[in-house]
């Protein structure tokens, strides 16, 4: 079934075209969650959420860019209702625990597991985490972060290079990364 298909199917609720929307885009889909999620039964929760209003807002959708895209921003600002409904948002932790390490974005060491990186990026606290897959993976501003969570701008920044740090922090402890100033490619690490 083709997209138009699916999203034609979809507009008339069409219950095949739906299930064949949920197959196609789920996995991704969850995979966006998980980054944000706590652990994987909110993470299934999240997705669940995203996928009804996915349903809900078809209509609305006007084959500007991808659809996939359009589905990923809905999944996005789910997951973020989400954390900021349970107030799982709000942890914060010592900066005293952060240090005081670099970070790079631009490179991953070719010995690198992207599942590790996740797996330690899964570790930070839920702040720390949320701001990161925000900017780093899914490209927001520190502005339209700061809108989204309901924080000033600097919290944002602040957190973002406070996630860096203890994500470099964990990566070393975790032997991942040999040394400090090693270099990181967060966006790779997910999408592989």
């Amino acid at each position: 079934m083709t997209e138009q298909a699916i999203l034609a199917g979809c507009l008339q609720n069409d219950s095949s075209a739906q299930r064949e929307l949920y197959n196609r885009y789920s996995p991704r889909m969850l995979s966006v969650c998980y980054r944000f999620a706590l652990n994987r039964e909110d993470a299934e929760d999240m997705l669940q959420e995203g996928f009804i209003k996915v349903f809900t807002q078809i209509h609305t959708f006007q084959n500007k860019g991808s659809f996939e895209g359009w589905v990923r921003r809905i999944i996005v600002h789910t997951c973020i209702n989400f954390l900021k409904k349970y107030k799982k948002f709000n942890e914060n932790i010592d900066l005293a625990y952060a240090g005081y390490l670099q970070v790079k974005e631009e490179t991953v060491p070719s010995l690198m597991q992207a599942k590790q990186v996740v797996e330690c990026i899964r570790l930070l606290p839920v702040g720390y985490k949320t701001v990161l897959n925000l900017y780093a993976i899914e490209g927001y501003n520190h502005k339209e972060i700061s809108e989204m969570l309901e924080i000033e701008e600097s919290t944002s920044r602040s957190q973002y290079t406070r996630a860096k740090v203890m994500l470099e922090n964990i990566l070393i402890k975790k032997k991942i990364l040999e040394k400090p100033g090693s270099e990181i490619n967060l966006v790779a690490a997910y999408k592989k």
